[in-house]
């Protein structure tokens, strides 16, 4: 799979280089989905079925058909060419699984909010934990069917987002949507990286 406007740079080994992407945000918000999308690989998945043991313990409002949880992390490749390999790293959502979020962010390129707007504030947190690390980051907006649509800056305002920071609207059931979401986290990735040796 290509991934037009993304040129790697040749490898002098056998090995390709890789990548490490992490996809964050609020519990339900539709990461296990969008690594599902743009994995070449049947993702390996670490859900769990919702019990009544988490009742009082996970906020379900706004997602109360969800019946399955990511305990760990997900994970997925994308092979860019023979040289250069991307590898996809969903976090999971809730505030008991927070403490995991150090060791899946080390030496990550960048990361993917995806924001759910029928619950805005569940990525407060992704946000403020990418802002601390000064890691680059995008908020890729996840339209679910029948909630409500919002421009990409209401929801930069909502968030407080600083205005280099971009917004995208995505659907992460969709390959080619997710795609994007990437293509545009490398894009801003390498130009605040191109602005800070300047």
């Amino acid at each position: 799979m290509e991934f037009a406007g993304f040129e790697p740079n040749p490898g002098s080994g056998d090995l390709p280089t890789a990548v490490k992407i992490l996809i964050a945000g609020g519990f339900g918000a539709g990461k296990t989905t969008m690594v599902g999308a743009v994995s070449e690989i049947s993702p390996l998945k670490t859900e769990e079925t919702i019990t009544a043991t988490s009742e009082g313990v996970d906020n379900l409002s706004g997602v109360e058909e969800k019946n399955t949880t990511t305990v760990a992390m997900d994970f997925g490749r994308i092979t860019i060419s023979r040289d250069l390999v991307v590898y996809l790293f969903g976090t999971p959502g809730q505030n008991r699984f927070w403490f995991m979020w150090d060791e899946l962010a080390l030496g990550a390129l960048g990361a993917i909010v995806l924001a759910d707007t029928r619950r805005l504030e569940d990525s407060f947190p992704a946000v403020d934990y990418f802002e601390h690390r000064g890691t680059s980051f995008i908020v890729a907006v996840n339209r679910f069917h029948g909630t409500c649509d919002f421009n990409a800056e209401e929801v930069r305002y909502a968030l407080d987002l600083d205005a280099r920071v971009p917004v995208v609207m995505c659907d992460a059931r969709s390959r080619e949507s997710s795609k994007f979401a990437l293509i545009t986290l490398v894009e801003h990735t390498m130009t605040s990286q191109m602005s800070a040796i300047r």
